[in-house]
């Protein structure tokens, strides 16, 4: 099976990709790991049975497809499809895997640090500790959090979502769960409850649900007036399921706290003590890039002997997805 490597720009594919993995992936498919498209054109892309993408490559329109007439694989190194697999792939019946599963790892990794952190009111004590150049008193220590019989509130059973709730497990923390596209929680060591509920009992909230149309601002002005004084707003999925503007305002206010990973463009956000902004590094960096490759080789492992994809995307389902 002929392979072809998509990835804008080329040196993306050292990053992912160990003298390792591109020996392993040269075992199972014909590859020329010197030669990585950027552009959906020339001969060996006519020939080519499988493309394996990364972050940055093109859309596969029309015209892309009709210049890959033997596609029966896309094997994508990253999360998300959607800018990258259409209806037309899937027409087509061009079988596409995503690495989804495997990035939701360090997004949850991520979290759970946070959500320990925040419930110790690291941030604040260390800022107040860092401006006076004296350690708190006693009495402003032993008044903070701590994470012991604490309640953290999920919103989204999406693969990251279901991956913090596994997280949580061995510490002494109750976990709410707020889902619309659950009837239960059963197997997710979570209570079900509605989104005004998890809002209100909740001393960290951390949102992993997919944007949608019908999610945008899904954590607005309302629902961030019943968060308790002194709770943590946690989003490391997409800016738009938290109205931004509504978020400053609550933080500058001093009544809630907040984590982001992820913002729309807003100098406001920057000069507020009360927001920890990350540059959206929650997701795979560094050595957890080797993570995905893996991931990916192991697809063209099982393509390349015809067993089905362990992580295939169904376009039935895709739009639901982040």
């Amino acid at each position: 099976m002929r392979a072809i490597l998509v990835f804008d720009p080329p040196s993306q594919v050292g990053r992912f990709f160990t003298p390792e993995l591109l020996a392993e992936l040269r075992r199972h498919v014909e590859l020329d790991p010197t030669l990585v498209l950027t552009r959906y054109e020339g001969p060996a892309l006519a020939r080519a049975e499988m493309l394996i993408t990364g972050w940055g490559a093109p859309p596969l329109d029309v015209r892309a497809l009709e210049n890959a007439p033997r596609l029966r694989y896309v094997v994508h190194t990253a999360g998300t499809v959607k800018g990258l697999a259409g209806p037309a792939v899937f027409d087509r019946g061009i079988q596409v895997s995503s690495q989804a599963a495997a990035n939701a790892v360090p997004v949850a990794e991520y979290t759970l640090a946070m959500i320990l952190l925040a419930n110790k009111q690291v941030w604040q004590l260390s800022r107040a500790y860092t401006e006076s150049r004296r350690p708190p008193g006693l009495e402003a220590i032993w008044s903070a959090g701590g994470n012991a019989g604490r309640t953290v509130g999920v919103i989204g059973a999406s693969a990251v979502g279901r991956r913090v709730l596994e997280l949580l497990r061995p510490f002494d923390l109750r976990a709410l769960l707020y889902d619309p596209t659950l009837a239960d929680a059963e197997g997710l060591d979570a209570e079900l409850v509605g989104l005004p509920e998890l809002m209100a009992r909740s001393d960290v909230v951390t949102v992993h649900a997919p944007a949608l149309p019908e999610t945008r601002h899904l954590v607005g002005a309302a629902e961030l007036a019943l968060m308790r004084p002194g709770a943590t707003l946690i989003n490391t999925a997409r800016p738009s399921l938290v109205d931004q503007d509504a978020l400053a305002k609550a933080v500058a206010q001093g009544r809630i706290y907040a984590v982001l990973d992820v913002i729309e463009p807003d100098d406001v956000l920057f000069d507020l003590p009360g927001v920890l902004l990350t540059p959206h590094v929650a997701g795979s960096v560094g050595t957890e890039l080797h993570r995905l490759a893996a991931g990916a080789v192991a697809e063209v492992a099982a393509a390349a002997a015809g067993r089905p994809l362990r992580h295939a995307v169904d376009p039935a389902t895709l739009h639901l997805r982040a």
